[in-house]
């Protein structure tokens, strides 16, 4: 991105930042309404012995734990978690790497801004500018980032926009956006139900994921794990940090934010992409996906980033979607080995 491009970007990011959000979705559900909400309370601690601050960039205000000590590691969640993904992985971490552990703008504790007649406000551009300024107000010029899912996308983009903070980077479990969007087939389009449904105008996705949005939520994290979405809770996500979900999740700003997010990837994130088909991630890249998730089973995951990278590896993981809750000491290896090199 040029400077005049980031100028420009920066200055309508700080103009959506100022306006107001989005007030309309339905609580009509028994589940949502205001009368059996629970009232709003301090979120469960999972990271014992860690920093939790409120960070303000030009765009919103970032949610983010930070610990530990050694060279600094952004690690970045995506949908429908928050930052509390890294629980497992972070006390496994600590000793050998400080850890910036935030929540994506829209989701969880963060500030939840107007997406714009365009979604910019949810572009993984505006994201990753997040991230660098929250990095920058910790101290960080330059540091890895491990993004799973969402977060990868916006990884993606750090590294394509901001190639000189990256010393390496780690993307699990997805293929990159734009070739997604470009081989939409039967099968992508049955399994991966939400991406077309989260694009709609709204208030429509709002209002049907707002008035069932805890059964939306449980039948997203089981069938993406691996599981029946009839199952209950697995051991792997645990009663405590599905609550946690749950507070995040049910928020009307947090469900029209992650439309928006949506949104974003089917229009202004392609624009984007599109300019950038030819530009490569500079820093080393690792890849590591689900073995038993859709994208090992309907691409060559490591060759779609080999196409988009000038140094990528990977391979695949024994578990579903959700890695670092479902293997977290076979992706902790995996992490060791590969920054420590």
């Amino acid at each position: 991105m040029s400077r005049q491009d980031r100028r420009e970007f920066l200055s309508k990011s700080m103009a959506l930042g100022m306006a107001p959000i989005f007030t309309g979705t339905s609580l009509s559900s028994p589940e949502v309404t205001a009368d059996s909400m629970p009232a709003q309370q301090a979120p469960a601690e999972f990271f014992s012995g860690f920093k939790r601050e409120q960070i303000k960039t030009s765009g919103t205000a970032i949610n983010a734990v930070y610990g530990g000590k050694g060279s600094p590691i952004l690690l970045l969640h995506g949908i429908p978690e928050t930052h509390i993904l890294w629980r497992k992985v972070a006390p496994l971490l600590q000793q050998d790497y400080f850890l910036v552990i935030p929540d994506l703008r829209g989701y969880g504790d963060s500030g939840k801004p107007p997406g714009g007649a365009d979604h910019l406000g949810y572009s993984k551009r505006a994201m990753a500018q997040d991230m660098v300024e929250v990095m920058k107000h910790l101290g960080f010029e330059e540091f890895a980032v491990v993004g799973h899912d969402r977060g990868g996308r916006a990884s993606h983009r750090i590294a394509l926009d901001h190639p000189e903070v990256l010393t390496k980077l780690v993307i699990l479990d997805i293929v990159p956006t734009y070739t997604l969007y470009q081989n939409i087939t039967k099968e992508f389009a049955t399994i991966f139900y939400h991406w077309f449904l989260l694009v709609q105008p709204p208030p429509f996705p709002e209002t049907l994921v707002a008035n069932s949005a805890e059964y939306f939520l449980k039948s997203t994290l089981l069938w993406l794990g691996g599981h029946p979405i009839t199952d209950p809770i697995p051991d792997w996500l645990g009663a405590d940090a599905f609550h946690e979900y749950l507070r995040c999740f049910r928020n009307p700003d947090s469900i029209h934010a992650i439309c928006e997010d949506y949104r974003a990837a089917a229009s202004i994130d392609l624009e984007h992409d599109k300019v950038d088909l030819n530009k490569k991630i500079e820093c080393p890249l690792l890849v590591l996906w689900s073995e038993k998730g859709p994208f090992h089973r309907m691409y060559d995951v490591l060759q779609t980033w080999k196409d988009r990278a000038k140094d990528a590896q990977g391979k695949p993981l024994p578990t579903g979607h959700f890695l670092p809750e479902q293997v977290p000491q076979e992706l902790t290896r995996e992490l060791k080995s590969f920054l420590s090199a």
